[in-house]
């Protein structure tokens, strides 16, 4: 038994080495914690170089290109603006020039309405002009008609006045069968 013994002495032991030393603070601790720090320190500085400046290069890339995608889409924007103000100009000059244009229909419509106006009333005028001389004819002509007729029964009385030597009354009744005669087929046509 004296080796079960020793053998418990010394897991005891070191039981108790362990334990003063976890909650203990002594040199070798320090220099651990101390190696430790050192060695996260250069692992930080190693992954730094090797993993963080890569990230940080392509953050700062990815930032670039944010930055550049803005300042295009910005142009853009600009530019539709642009484009659109231009358009909405050229719309309003076609509107001006489409008034434009139909005032100048208009005006034109209003000439040649004023022309045709004219022009009809220059044909109705000579058409009455040539009417009043046609007419002015036609007087004219049915005077010397009558003219001729008077004249035509004048003779025709003077002639039977001249063959017979008459009383008045008998000359009074000779004009007015004449002029009955003459009456009623003359003026009739």
């Amino acid at each position: 038994m004296s080796g079960l013994n020793m053998m418990s002495n010394v897991v005891l032991a070191t039981d108790e080495e362990t334990y003063s030393r976890i909650f203990g603070l002594d040199a070798q601790l320090l220099v651990d914690a101390a190696i430790v720090a050192l060695s996260v320190f250069v692992l930080f500085l190693f992954l730094s170089k090797l993993l963080f400046n890569p990230v940080r290069e392509l953050l700062e890339k990815r930032q670039e290109k944010i930055n550049e995608d803005l300042k295009q889409a910005e142009q853009a924007k600009e530019e539709s603006n642009r484009i659109k103000e231009e358009y909405e100009a050229k719309l309003r000059d076609v509107n001006k020039e489409a008034e434009g244009i139909l005032s100048d229909t208009r005006k034109k419509a209003l000439l040649q309405e004023k022309e045709i106006v004219d022009e009809a009333k220059e044909e109705a005028h000579r058409i009455r002009v040539r009417a009043d001389k046609d007419i002015e004819l036609e007087k004219n002509k049915v005077k010397d008609d009558v003219k001729q007729e008077m004249i035509a029964i004048a003779s025709a009385m003077a002639g039977k006045i001249v063959q017979t030597s008459i009383s008045s009354e008998q000359q009074n009744s000779l004009i007015e069968e004449t002029l009955k005669e003459m009456g009623d087929s003359t003026w009739q046509s």
